[in-house]
């Protein structure tokens, strides 16, 4: 058996059945993996994942394994590891180091173990191991050809790196790949944060004043996903590009200090630190509910929620209840973090598969290309738009070409008004 810690290996059959559902929904992934069984394009490489351990990961898990690769797998998340598909991975012989509710120093422990087996190509989600890599496990550096980001946070903090000469070897940034964050991040988060909620609270989202704290891509899916619920949606922006759109998308413009004393259920997705503070708890209306859907448990203070309350206590998975001085309860969703994964199962599957065919291609190109400079790179516009295309076809959507006399207009400048 592989080296690996799971919860509970009886749980494996449980989980084949999880990630057989995932890869019925995931036929672009399919593809890939037949063509990797053929080819072998990651022979001998050893890849070093710190991901979501979900069904959907199992089927990229697959894929890798399908194309010759060792894979070495720990969670993103102390709460987004699926007990069941863990075990399964282990049961195939996966080095695979997740369970749900761990402690911070578990995680990490996981994290190392992934180091221990010197991977050759590292996928991330949230920058952790590359974080960890670049200040506890230098040693690690000289056999890392590059690497994978899958999210907006990571991506963030790989270009912090970057920027203060930091980073050691390059990362490609599936994240910023349009099949990655015009679907994923938009169609994925928005609907995957609703399903935690409903799932964590059961409450009733038509009519209620519901607030999306940031508008990039995952805020623009959770505000049109609660707006299609019957949900009246606030928005809190800093940047004044996306709250203009948001107001043309007709969604109400708040400042987070005014959106806090109407505001009944707050959600945030903005990838910073502390947007909702002890100074907006304390105007919140009795009952007001609380989750963030952001990689890190920093946007809702925490802290400052435990200090302002005189005493908490769980009134259901994933839905804690903290009693204030005045009598207000405010009600925490999945100890702040992720909601979508933590009070739910992520993304769908069939979002997942054009996120993940972007992870196995990026991992191929890292296998195929000589070494790059160490900085953070664009997934290949030919990987994205080949992704598009398969999407398409498994989807039975056809489109145009371009005639020849509309290329040829295209690269020309002479034609104007006729």
């Amino acid at each position: 058996m592989a080296d690996f810690r799971v919860k509970d290996m009886s749980l494996s059959t449980s989980g084949q059945l999880q990630v057989e559902w995932a890869a019925e929904h995931m036929p672009v992934m399919n593809q890939i993996k037949k063509r990797f069984a053929r080819e072998k394009p990651l022979r001998n490489l050893t890849l070093g994942a710190c991901l979501h351990v979900t069904k959907e990961t199992a089927v990229l898990v697959d894929t890798f394994l399908a194309g010759g690769a060792h894979v070495a797998l720990c969670g993103s998340n102390p709460l987004s590891s699926q007990n069941d598909v863990a075990a399964n991975l282990a049961e195939r012989g996966v080095h695979v180091f997740a369970w749900r509710e761990q402690t911070a120093e578990e995680y990490y422990w996981c994290v190392e173990k992934v180091i221990d087996y010197n991977p050759t190509i590292t996928l991330d989600d949230g920058a952790d191991l590359v974080g960890t890599i670049h200040t506890k496990r230098k040693e690690a550096l000289s056999n890392i050809k590059g690497g994978t980001e899958e999210t907006t946070t990571g991506v963030l903090r790989l270009r912090a790196m970057e920027s203060r000469n930091e980073l050691k070897y390059p990362i490609i940034a599936v994240n910023d790949a349009y099949t990655k964050y015009l679907f994923d991040n938009r169609y994925g988060t928005g609907q995957s944060t609703i399903d935690g909620i409903l799932r964590a609270t059961n409450t009733l989202l038509a009519g209620k004043n519901f607030v999306v704290c940031g508008y990039g891509w995952c805020g623009r899916g959770i505000a049109m996903r609660a707006q299609g619920m019957g949900a009246n949606v606030i928005v809190t922006e800093v940047n004044p590009l996306r709250a203009l759109e948001a107001a043309m998308n007709g969604f109400r413009i708040l400042p987070i200090a005014k959106a806090a004393a109407v505001g009944d259920i707050f959600v945030t997705a903005t990838g910073n630190t502390s947007i909702i503070r002890k100074e907006h708890m304390q105007i919140m209306k009795d009952c007001a509910i609380l989750a963030n859907s952001g990689h890190f448990n920093v946007e809702v203070n925490t802290k400052e929620l435990s200090d302002l309350a005189v005493s908490r206590r769980s009134i259901r998975p994933n839905l804690e209840e903290f009693n204030l001085k005045d009598g207000r309860r405010l009600y925490l969703l999945a100890e702040g973090r992720l909601v979508n994964l933590a009070a739910a199962e992520g993304h769908p599957s069939e979002v997942m598969d054009m996120s993940f065919a972007n992870q196995a291609l990026s991992v191929e190109h890292l296998a195929k290309t000589e070494r790059m400079p160490p900085k953070v790179y664009d997934v290949p516009r030919d990987i994205d738009n080949k992704i598009a295309e398969l999407k398409l076809a498994t989807m039975g959507i056809e489109i145009d070409e371009l005639t020849n006399e509309q290329e040829r207009y295209l690269r020309s400048w002479e034609q104007g008004t006729i």
